[in-house]
């Protein structure tokens, strides 16, 4: 996170934008993007310059050809501001949208971006003022772009609001990539999932970015990313390189249509928030997604998506509302029949209401499944979570209350559980205590024997099916009421006829003290 001087510098520069006439949140990051990514490439250059000098040979595929110096940001921000504005609307845009030669994803997104800083003397302040910004550190690029997206979510325009970093973080820690993962986000918007399981995985499996196999696999193929709103994908793609990651295949697509069919059965992990309570126009559906589920509703469709996109033994964490839970349509039913029977149902995360507020106050749930095609579900662990550590009304302030902490213990003894379960039990020492076969650990059960009056509980398979496949933990939580003592009613009216009587007294009291 960024604080002190370098986030009062980033609030001077979005000021700068709404004081010179650019309001849309959105069209400020991306002019933002824009120039930053000016500045990196030269930052590249730079690189490959240095490295050239010290092997004493050509520079290794150069950014800016032989005439092209004039579009560098060392250029830019050393000329007039009249020639600056000219060169960026007429030389550097058009060699942006054509960086990376016909056909890359980069050209693809810049394909519609526009130039919209409307003065020089907006431009120079702005180029002064992302000059001083550091940007030597992975690290501080990320946060640096962390902290312009936070913009977006909290002017809410367009619609355009995040799924907040903690809920992502949560999911991510839950599934915990590796670095032989593909990982997809059919609705990426931001590329806050992706991004999150690339942190993820720097922070956990470190080694993995010093073999060159898997640091080409992080860099190149491991992160995909789709989304149908051109504005996205391009923020989207500089959110990713902000953090680090090369070349990540982010791509225009509309993941309901047809043309995600060539992607069936291709990642091994899913992290998602699709789009709620949508519909589409039928007929321009996927025809594998109308075998899975007939419905216009955007969440089961997506549900369905995913199922075809994951490989055998691909994990998923979606966000879904609750009524993917336990509506009653028979698209509803069918699709939470198939992921109990069919596939393998590891978890449910029930989320307060308010954690997209102020933005939209709709109940949310997370699904965790992992696709087997050929069943699995032996128990259903639910997660009641009362409070993510802000307060849930308009302002979403910080407050102490945060069971986010306890979901991921207790899904570690979940997980540690159902690993253990083949193993047999150490005659030596506690009958609490399970040895995990082959590996010498082990694991105090806890999640088993917790009852369903506590905020999380497994639930057999067999009493789902008897709830036909309803998967509100409603339908499963015991709810334990204090036992309260009544009075009597024959007593309590006899009370009040005494009280009657004394009231009629005091009357007469008064009316003979009265005549």
């Amino acid at each position: 996170m960024i604080t002190g001087e370098l986030k009062s510098k980033v609030d001077t520069l979005w000021n700068a934008f709404w004081s010179g006439g650019i309001s849309n949140p959105l069209e400020v990051i991306e002019q933002i993007t824009y120039l930053l990514f000016i500045r990196r490439l030269d930052d590249l250059q730079t690189l490959k310059e240095g490295q050239a000098r010290f092997n004493g040979g050509v520079i290794d595929e150069p950014i800016f050809k032989p005439g092209q110096a004039h579009l560098r940001w060392t250029r830019l921000k050393n000329a007039s501001a009249t020639d600056a504005h000219a060169t960026m609307s007429r030389e550097v845009f058009p060699f942006l949208q054509n960086l990376g030669g016909e056909g890359s994803t980069y050209s693809g997104h810049m394909r519609d971006a526009r130039y919209t800083i409307p003065t020089p003397a907006l431009l120079s302040k702005v180029v002064d003022l992302i000059d001083a910004i550091p940007m030597e550190k992975r690290d501080t690029n990320g946060d640096l772009y962390e902290y312009l997206l936070s913009k977006i979510a909290s002017a809410g325009t367009n619609g355009q609001f995040r799924t907040p970093r903690h809920i992502i973080d949560l999911m991510v820690a839950m599934l915990a990539p590796t670095p032989a993962d593909e990982i997809c986000d059919p609705a990426c918007g931001t590329g806050g999932f992706l991004v999150a399981a690339s942190e993820y995985i720097r922070e956990h499996h470190s080694s993995a970015l010093t073999d060159a196999r898997q640091r080409e696999h992080f860099h190149r193929s491991m992160f995909h990313g789709y989304d149908f709103d051109s504005t996205m994908l391009r923020i989207g793609s500089m959110n990713m390189l902000m953090h680090g990651i090369e070349a990540p295949d982010i791509r225009y697509r509309d993941s309901l249509s047809d043309g995600a069919s060539g992607d069936a059965e291709k990642y091994t992990m899913i992290l998602a928030n699709p789009p709620f309570a949508g519909s589409l126009d039928y007929e321009a559906m996927a025809p594998d997604l109308k075998k899975v589920v007939t419905t216009k509703k955007t969440e089961l469709l997506f549900l369905a998506l995913f199922l075809r996109l994951l490989k055998t033994g691909g994990r998923a964490a979606v966000i879904v509302p609750d009524g993917v839970l336990f509506g009653s349509t028979k698209a509803h039913k069918s699709l939470r029949k198939m992921l109990v029977e069919d596939q393998k149902l590891d978890a449910v995360v029930k989320l307060p209401s308010g954690v997209f507020k102020p933005y939209a106050g709709v109940s949310t749930a997370i699904l965790f499944f992992t696709k087997t095609e050929s069943g699995g579900t032996d128990d259903v662990w639910f997660y009641d979570v009362q409070a993510d550590g802000f307060t849930l009304d308009d302002k979403r302030n910080p407050t102490q209350a945060n069971d986010l902490p306890d979901v991921l213990a207790r899904w570690a003894n979940v997980v540690a559980e159902r690993v253990a379960r083949p193993a047999v039990v150490d005659e030596e020492s506690s009958p609490s205590v399970v040895k995990v076969r082959g590996t010498g650990l082990e694991t105090t059960i806890t999640e088993h024997s917790r009852a369903r009056t506590d905020q999380s509980f497994l639930v057999p398979k067999a009493d789902i099916v008897a709830q036909d496949y309803d998967l509100s933990i409603n339908r499963y939580k015991e709810v334990v009421h204090d036992d309260v003592e009544h009075r009597d009613p024959l007593t309590i009216i006899a009370d009040i006829e005494a009280l009657d009587d004394e009231i009629r007294r005091g009357h007469e009291e008064l009316k003979a003290m009265l005549t």
